[in-house]
């Protein structure tokens, strides 16, 4: 089918000789005088670029660049200009133009960026398509990844999911302790009982025994009322207990007689109440390193540490940064019912570069922010709240190299879910076969991939299946 180019220009002469020449070379060509005109047009007739000149009566085409970027996004826009607007031109580029040429046109110059401009919107198109197929098939109930380390560790929740064992999980702040603990409680045997988070930091050292275990009324000052503690709210569920390592080492020997006995005495009753749970407890900290200072007691983490999850830092699975970028962008895009259309690659190189401390948390809440301040545009380094001058999006070679390995790594994957049918992994890749052979050809992914599976590195299944 041929690409649709809709011209803006109030020269007529100029506009229709420049609908004769794209129609020869044949684009179908559509025109309009100025931008009330363009606007009219779109709402009927979808585009595939739009060439636009600066100036011109009734809207200007920076006005209509503004409309565009809302309307239709992913559209490429080029803006014609006399010599003297240059520098307008150039703040059009910022504002989200794909190319401009100044007047007079040198007709092979504008062929050659029309035809640059829709190769880059295909190429657009089809990443969006594959990122959004991969980010979809490397979710885990909340948890995003693909990742060697954590293709590993969904596969210990899915078994963890059907037992009802003790878990510990380590990892640094911000790495998704809780969402795993959620996870293998949702995942399995226990979804439909209790969930009972516990921040074992957030409770006053004197107050810890009488909220994890109940009390009965009048055990102590204050006490009106009975009230079951934790343990009890858990039964036949999941208490997790975040943060054990702060447990005063008095509420340590507690928690070990519940754990062994499975049953709790609440303050000031005699009588001790059964307990059928599975306790999740999490720590950012050492505690085998803990044991051996006296921090920490050695029997009660035996009993807690029957499977332990070590949860590896964002920056040691650098490769999973675009897959949390593309979920959390949708999440808080749609949270907000705003338009944030991608991210450009100079912030994407950013986010990579980042050292993340505050791990997948921090990656959080910086794409939340940047989406607060990127109105219907994509994010750029300026909403970056680590974006130094020296930072800017111009595309890196390591950037395009990682993407560019990325996707090769999907479309490999995809060819043998399918046995290496190129209709059917174009078919669940969201693309034309043309596209993929093409995209096959720019990445280097061998046609007769079948025949040389055997020296390329195996891919591993994604989570969700």
């Amino acid at each position: 089918m041929a690409k649709r180019i809709l011209i803006a220009e109030d020269e007529r002469v100029l506009r229709e000789s420049l609908a004769e020449l794209l129609a020869e070379e044949g684009y179908e060509v559509l025109q309009a005088a100025n931008g009330r005109e363009v606007q009219q047009l779109i709402l009927s007739e979808p585009v595939d670029l739009v060439l636009t000149d600066i100036r011109m009566p009734e809207m200007d085409g920076m006005t209509l660049l503004g409309y565009l970027k809302q309307a239709m996004a992913e559209t490429p826009v080029i803006l014609i200009t006399a010599y003297g607007t240059v520098q307008s031109a150039v703040a059009a580029m910022r504002a989200g133009a794909y190319d401009y040429l100044l007047k007079p046109i040198q007709f092979e110059d504008l062929l050659l960026r029309i035809e640059r401009a829709l190769a880059s919107q295909e190429n657009a198109r089809t990443q969006r398509v594959i990122t959004e197929q991969l980010a979809s098939e490397s979710t885990f109930h909340n948890l995003v990844g693909r990742a060697q380390s954590m293709v590993r560790l969904f596969q210990m929740v899915r078994k963890l999911s059907t037992v009802k064992s003790n878990v510990l999980i380590i990892g640094e702040s911000g790495t998704g302790k809780e969402l795993f603990a959620r996870a293998i409680h949702y995942n399995g045997i226990t979804r439909d009982k209790p969930f009972v988070p516990v921040n074992c930091g957030g409770i006053p050292d004197t107050l810890v025994e009488s909220e994890l275990f109940g009390y009965r009324r009048g055990a102590f000052t204050g006490a009106l009322r009975d009230k079951i503690g934790f343990f009890e709210a858990a039964h036949g569920g999941t208490l997790f207990l975040d943060e054990i390592s702060v447990l005063p080492m008095a509420v340590q020997s507690s928690l070990l007689r519940a754990v062994e006995e499975k049953s709790v005495v609440p303050l000031g009753d005699t009588h001790t109440r059964p307990i059928d749970l599975r306790i999740i407890a999490a720590s950012n900290h050492d505690l085998e390193a803990m044991v051996r200072k006296g921090e920490f007691r050695e029997d009660l983490l035996y009993r807690l540490n029957v499977v332990k999850l070590t949860l590896p830092p964002l920056r040691s699975r650098k490769e999973d940064i675009p897959l949390l970028v593309h979920h959390f962008l949708s999440k808080y895009s749609e949270g907000m019912n705003k338009r944030v259309n991608g991210i450009t690659n100079g912030a994407m190189r950013a986010l990579l570069n980042h050292e993340w401390h505050g791990n997948v948390r921090e990656l959080e809440n910086v794409i939340e922010r940047a989406v607060i301040f990127a109105d219907d545009r994509p994010i750029s380094v300026e909403d970056l709240p680590f974006a130094g001058p020296e930072m800017t999006d111009d595309v890196s070679e390591d950037l395009k190299e990682a993407l560019r390995q990325f996707e090769r790594q999907h479309i490999i994957h995809c060819l043998r879910r399918h046995q290496y049918d190129k209709v059917e992994t174009a078919k669940h890749l969201g693309i034309g076969v043309s596209s993929l052979y093409r995209k096959m050809d720019e990445l280097d992914v061998p046609k007769n991939l079948d025949e040389e599976c055997d020296t390329l590195p195996p891919m591993p299944e994604p989570p969700g299946e």
